[in-house]
């Protein structure tokens, strides 16, 4: 499922304009995103959680040369997803 597939969705479950849910999943992905990017996190019950994951440096090999190279600290979005998200899933 693509953006325009999700808001599409949202906007039947809803019964809102997609221009309105559209608005609705920008403005979710923004405040995610900052508080993500100032490093806290975002905690939804029963759904997941939005954290950032921080990478340590480390040694890595050039996969063309076989060369040893310097991989830089990083830090990377993360979703863990909750036990309630986790139990729908496994249904059967």
């Amino acid at each position: 499922m693509n953006k325009t597939e999700l808001v599409a969705a949202m906007a039947k479950e809803t019964n809102l304009a997609k221009k309105d849910v559209e608005a609705v999943l920008k403005s979710f992905i923004d405040v995610v995103s900052d508080e993500l990017k100032k490093g806290g996190k975002i905690q939804l019950v029963g759904f997941g959680t939005f954290e950032v994951s921080e990478r340590a440096a480390r040694e890595g090999r050039n996969p063309h040369t076989g060369a040893t190279m310097e991989i830089k600290a990083s830090k990377a979005p993360k979703f863990k997803a909750g036990k309630a998200l986790k139990d729908m899933i496994n249904e059967k």
